[in-house]
């Protein structure tokens, strides 16, 4: 039976919105997913490690700049995170060992003119957003391809 992403129900819509601007969309806090329950786990800069309130699974925090990406389990169809470049990843709930494509990958940028924060196949030019219709070119200045843990 897959395990579900977030057994629990989301944080309040405020903690998901972007960060305000002037703080060069960062608030000093990064995500993971627990390795043991797969809940999101935010955490401050700088840590190392993080204790899941949840399930009590201590998750290592990979090393600042490193770049995750995100693929769906073939087998069990759970969200699972690792660290891009990566050829093949094991899922740790049905052990099933999936292909990283990059093809499938997804990543995510702010838009340019309402800072809404977009999803998209990885390697695009360009995002068109879907609340203000700008459409964001993606190049290293302006993307957080996935999750890039910033010290």
């Amino acid at each position: 039976m897959p395990v579900p992403l977030a057994p629990y129900p989301s944080p309040p819509a405020p903690a998901l919105a972007p960060a305000p601007p002037g703080n060069g969309g960062t608030s000093g806090q990064s995500q993971l997913v627990c390795s043991g329950c797969r809940n999101l786990l935010m955490y401050p800069a700088g840590a190392t490690s993080v204790c899941c309130a949840v399930c009590n699974a201590v998750t290592a925090v990979p090393p600042p700049g490193t770049e995750m990406a995100q693929l769906v389990c073939g087998g069990c169809h759970t969200l699972l995170m690792y660290i891009r470049g990566a050829t093949s990843v094991q899922c740790s709930c049905c052990h099933t060992i999936n292909l990283a494509h990059e093809a499938n990958q997804v990543a995510h940028v702010h838009c340019g003119n309402c800072k809404m924060l977009l999803m998209y196949q990885y390697g695009a030019r360009t995002v068109k957003c879907a609340v203000c219709n700008f459409a964001t070119p993606v190049g290293a200045s302006t993307s957080t391809t996935d999750l890039k843990f910033n010290s």
